[in-house]
């Protein structure tokens, strides 16, 4: 097997583990409350960010180390922000219609690091960034059985999203990946910890059985993940992310009883594709200045 297949093996695994931590989380977060279920997750992903940067860094003080301590911490509340509203999304929206509205993620991410990162968008991505917010208008449209104001739910958590991601590209400017990926988990939890035990809940011995579960494919999905990156960039693998969509959806409709509208499958295809090209045409230019910068 060659190591690009490997790496797709491995994107498509972490795939499958976070369409089922969407599952259990939609589950656990229709009958407690997201933040105590948040809390929890980020305390198992603590526990495996320190074991894995401790041994990958060679020690965990160095592992620690950090040129941008306050931005590194706020990377780990924005993703803790951003799974409690989620989790919240997840339940009250449904995981469908909450992935078809994440799938824009790389749109808002290409649309904020202009502002924010002080890159520039030719007329190419420009196209595909407003085709793509066209896409997220039409699954937006008034629906039959959704709230009108509870459709902003997975907007916010896919800006909220973005703006880890935008940190996350500035973080990796003064420290390591491994570094980063410290201070995702115990800056997370850190927070977390502060607000969750005001929402302790104590859950039934088959729930907390989920909880467990929960947990573990919260470790087992960012381990593969990190697997995949290692091997592929991010044109080769956001491609397959989206996959993710396609299993929110089928899980969705047969586990939960969710209905796929005309509106979320037409802006889904519209989404998907700006997306798609958007992460392409990134990578053609982060090339081309590679190719020039030498």
């Amino acid at each position: 097997m060659s190591l690009k297949s490997r790496g797709y093996i491995f994107a498509l695994v972490a795939i499958v583990i976070f369409a089922m931590q969407d599952g259990i989380s939609k589950h656990l977060g229709g009958a407690y409350p997201p933040i105590f279920i948040t809390m929890l997750r980020f305390w198992a992903f603590a526990v495996f960010a320190v074991v894995l940067a401790s041994r990958t860094s060679g020690s965990l003080r160095k592992a620690a180390a950090t040129k941008r301590p306050f931005l590194q911490v706020s990377r780990g509340i924005l993703l803790a922000v951003q799974i409690v509203i989620a989790i919240t999304s997840f339940a009250v929206v449904g995981l469908a219609y909450t992935q078809a509205i994440f799938a824009s993620g790389p749109l808002i991410v290409a649309l904020l690091s202009m502002p924010l990162l002080g890159e520039r968008v030719g007329w190419r991505r420009w196209t595909a960034i407003c085709a793509g917010l066209v896409g997220v208008l039409i699954i937006l449209a008034p629906q039959d059985g959704i709230p009108r104001l509870t459709v902003l739910i997975p907007l916010v958590a896919a800006v909220i999203f973005a703006l880890y991601v935008i940190t996350t590209r500035m973080a990796s400017r003064d420290d390591p990946a491994m570094t980063s990926f410290f201070y995702t988990g115990v800056g997370g939890a850190a927070v977390m910890t502060l607000i969750g035990p005001f929402f302790w809940t104590w859950m039934s011995p088959g729930d907390w059985l989920w909880m467990l579960l929960l947990c573990m494919t919260g470790i087992s999905s960012h381990y593969f993940l990190i697997r995949a990156y290692d091997i592929l960039d991010a044109a080769a693998a956001q491609p397959l992310m989206y996959l993710q969509l396609v299993f929110a959806s089928i899980m969705g409709t047969t586990v939960f009883g969710e209905t796929l509208t005309i509106n979320m499958i037409a802006g889904s295809i519209v989404v998907v594709a700006a997306g798609i090209f958007t992460v392409w045409r990134e990578s053609v230019v982060a090339r081309r200045a590679a190719a020039k910068a030498e």
